[in-house]
């Protein structure tokens, strides 16, 4: 598995993981809303912490 995401990206995936945490521990957003932000929140924090993205390799993208 090759880092197909640069330091950029991996710093705007990761504040927008915190960002829907904080959403979603402050109650802000409930219910189905909230679990879905928070899958959203769990892969941008996964994928910025490896630095590799699923999606860009099927787009063919490289951020490096």
């Amino acid at each position: 598995m090759t880092k197909n995401m640069g330091t950029a990206d991996r710093i705007v995936r990761s504040t927008l993981a915190a960002g829907a945490a904080a959403l979603i521990a402050t109650k802000t957003v409930k219910g189905p809303a909230a679990i879905a932000l928070g899958g959203l929140a769990t892969i941008f924090a996964l994928t910025s912490s490896v630095g590799h993205c699923p999606a860009y390799d099927v787009a063919d993208i490289n951020t490096l």
